[in-house]
Order: structure tokens, then sequence, then C-alpha cells
């Protein structure tokens, strides 16, 4: 028993074969020394009638352990994505506040024990199974990606996210199935409304106007070029890699009477065509697919297409270090969830932007925004998981539960950010924006 900090850590086992019993016992000395400092650790019981059977409960959270497996690797590896491999497997399960759950990450990163200690953890450690008994499902993970930023590979990594089931997105998203931050007067405000003055907010900073030509790169199902045309009458034209993305926005684009004002492809940006074709360019939630070697070629990509003082948005997800290194969140990421995805410091992206000759007018912070969609996603998942299984598998939807819970957390602390950039192309024969920005909040 072990009562530093107020914990309590007790356990108890049967078994009738000598075997498992002793494997038990070095799983439970193992989660004694994991856990005794962890904030809110009440029991630990080391259940019955099946080895693999452990739980941790505590005030916010049950913890199930399913197979010790995932102790061994914890103890080996020396990083908490063993536990993410675990949930996403089936091998560990969290009832009640995944976001308290989360908490384990950090805490499994701040291990430091003393060398009598560590030893005893090797030695349990090598009493365990060095593989689980059983998976249920076939492991989801995104296969070997090298960041090589291909036109082939951006293409599988596009597709491997965003093309799991239209239906499965429609299920969280709102109503106009935008899949990025959205904007929040006030903390009270429902998603469908936040996402809707976020497509007003970027269109107000573009200073949309009648017969304009507007330019969407990375569109996803649609929603900023059929808002941009039903709400401000502009020519809007979206590029994106994902099949199923673009089956939905040419429905979509069929169904709002807009096919005079609105047209999608599936179009690599660096196969855009022509100069000066585009008012006005929108990128939402792309930059950070791009690959940090190639924001040059995007960024030159999006000023040779735009016309001379045309305005261009560039909103994406930044990082508060330098570069793309690999750590255990990026790991996971690049793993799970975004295939070859990068991201980087804000100022080094807005420098990038600088170097290729684009005029920085304003860069907005979003980052308690996403923080706020985050949690609305993940609520409108949770209280759909039924339905959800219909369309992906129990896998898919435990990655997508635990990236997006996650992330969440990440911008609440300061870890991720997401910022709104407004640049111009340089020639124009007036000023890009107005004396002020009142018009945006008019």
């Amino acid at each position: 028993m072990n009562d530093r900090n107020n914990n309590v850590v007790s356990g108890s086992f049967l078994s009738s074969n000598a075997v498992e019993a002793g494997q038990a016992d070095a799983a439970l000395r193992i989660l004694k020394h994991l856990l005794r400092d962890f904030p809110g650790a009440t029991t630990l019981r080391l259940l019955g009638d099946q080895l693999h059977h452990i739980e941790i409960t505590t005030p916010k959270f049950t913890l199930l352990l399913r197979d010790p497996v995932v102790l061994r690797k914890l103890i080996f590896g020396r990083s908490p994505l063993p536990l993410a491999d675990a949930y996403i497997n089936g091998l560990i399960d969290v009832e009640g506040d995944l976001y308290a759950a989360l908490g384990l990450k950090q805490y499994f990163q701040t291990f430091n024990f003393s060398l009598g200690v560590r030893w005893a953890l090797l030695r349990d450690a090598w009493r365990l199974p060095a593989k689980p008994k059983n998976l249920a499902n076939t492991p989801f993970d995104a296969g070997g990606f090298s960041h090589r930023h291909s036109k082939g590979s951006d293409q599988a990594a596009i597709a491997f996210h965003y093309d799991v089931s239209n239906l499965f997105y429609k299920l969280w998203l709102d109503k106009e199935m935008v899949y990025s931050c959205a904007y929040f007067e006030s903390e009270d405000d429902t998603l469908e409304h936040a996402q809707e003055h976020k497509l007003g907010h970027i269109c107000r900073k573009l200073r949309l106007s009648p017969g304009e030509r507007l330019l969407d790169v990375g569109c996803g199902w649609g929603a900023m070029v059929c808002w941009a045309a039903r709400h401000y009458g502009v020519r809007a034209h979206g590029i994106t890699l994902s099949q199923k993305q673009y089956e939905y926005a040419q429905a979509r684009i069929a169904a709002e009477g807009l096919s005079d004002l609105v047209t999608v492809e599936l179009r690599d940006y660096r196969d855009l065509e022509g100069e000066a074709v585009y008012d006005k360019v929108s990128s939402i939630g792309m930059f950070e697919h791009v690959g940090l070697a190639n924001l040059p070629v995007y960024n030159a990509t999006i000023k040779r297409v735009l016309r001379p003082g045309g305005l261009f948005l560039n909103h994406g997800i930044t990082h508060d270090e330098e570069g793309w290194q690999r750590t255990v969140d990026t790991e996971f990421i690049n793993r799970y969830v975004f295939p070859d995805g990068e991201l980087d410091t804000i100022s080094n992206i807005q420098r990038r932007m600088e170097q290729t000759g684009f005029e920085i007018h304003d860069v907005e912070a979003l980052r308690p925004h996403y923080a706020l969609t985050l949690r609305h996603w993940v609520s409108r998942l949770e209280e759909r998981r039924e339905e959800a299984l219909e369309y992906v598998s129990e896998s898919a939807y435990r990655v997508w539960r635990l990236y997006m819970a996650a992330c969440a957390l990440e911008f609440e602390s300061g870890g991720t950010g997401i910022y709104q950039i407004l640049a111009s192309k340089p020639g124009g024969a007036k000023p890009a924006v107005p004396l002020t920005r009142s018009d945006i909040y008019a």
C-alpha cells in the first residue's frame, strides 16, 4: 500500500495458473510504481478470473487495461505512445472523463525513478507477455509515409484522413460541413452559429464582392465556396485531393442550385494553371498538409494565380516550436491522423509568405476558438457513437475521439495555435484593404 499524496493503491488476484499469477503480481507492482504520484488516483484493482483485466479508478475516469502487454511496452519504450496504441486497438478503455484520462500522457512523460526502481520495473516487465492476447480489430494506422510530399503521397495522405466516410463526418460536423476552427462570439454559441460566423468572417476579411473570382485551396466538402457564392455573389472555384469530398461538393452544388457560380475539381495545388486568374484566394486548414519544404512552392503558386492587389487569406494550425521534430505527439498524429502533416511557428509561416512577396495586413489568433470547436466535435461524436460505427471501424472511431480530445487540451494549454493571415499580392491599382478594419465587424 502507498499513501503518498493521499493516493491509495491496492490489488488482488485469483488464479488457478501459477504463471498467470506471477504475471499478475508483476503487473500490479509496475502499476503501483507508475501511478503512485498520479493526481487523483485513488484505487487500483487487479481483478479476478482473468489476468488481462486491470481497473484503475479515479474520481473522474476509469481506465480499464485489458492486456498487460501494454505495461511491458510502456516500460521498455519509456513513452506514453503505447497507451494511445492500446486505446485505439481496444486493449485499454476509458470510462468517464476522457480529458482527465489524457492527463496520463503528460504524467508518463515525467518519470524519474531511481536506478533500483528502474531495474525492478524492467525485471517485472520481462515477465509480461510480449504480444497482445487478442486484437479485436485489425491495427489501424497510416502505414509508411516519408514526408517526401510528392503529388502521389500527398493524395494518399489526404485520402487516408478525409476519405473515411462522408456520412461519418456528417454525424458530428455542423450542417455546413466545416472541418476547421469555428469562430465563437461567446462560449455559449452553438457550433452551427460559430461555423456560419467563421465563414462570414473570412468573406468579410477578403472583402468579397459580386462577380469576383474566388479560389478556395483545399475546399473540403464545399462549405466556403457555396457560402461565398450564396451570400456574396462571387464565382467560386474549389480544389481538393479527396475523392469523397469532391463527390459530396459536386452533389451539394447541384442541390443548392449553384452550378452557375460554383465549381470544384480534383486537383493538386501545384497543378493550378494560369496567372492572375483569381481576385481572392482562401486556404482554410490547408498549409498543414503541404510540408514545410514545399511552402515556398505553395505560396508562389497562390501568388501566381492571384491578380495584383488581390487578397489571400491563409488559415492554419501552428506549433509552439520551430520545425517538425519527431516527438510523441507528432508520431501519433502522423501514424494515426494526418500522415505527412507538418506544423511550424506562426512567425515562420508568415516569414515564408513575405519571402514570396506577399504583403501581410492582418494576423488573427484563434486558439481558444479551436479548443471550443474540438470539444463540440468530441461531444457530438460521443453522442452518436453507435451511428458512427455503422460507417467506420471501432479503431477509427477511437482515433478520432482520442485525437480531437487531445488536441482540445493542446489548444487550451497553448502548445498548438491557429491563425488567420490576411495578405495581398502587390501591384494593385488601389489599396488592398481599407484604412481601418471597421468593415469586418459592421
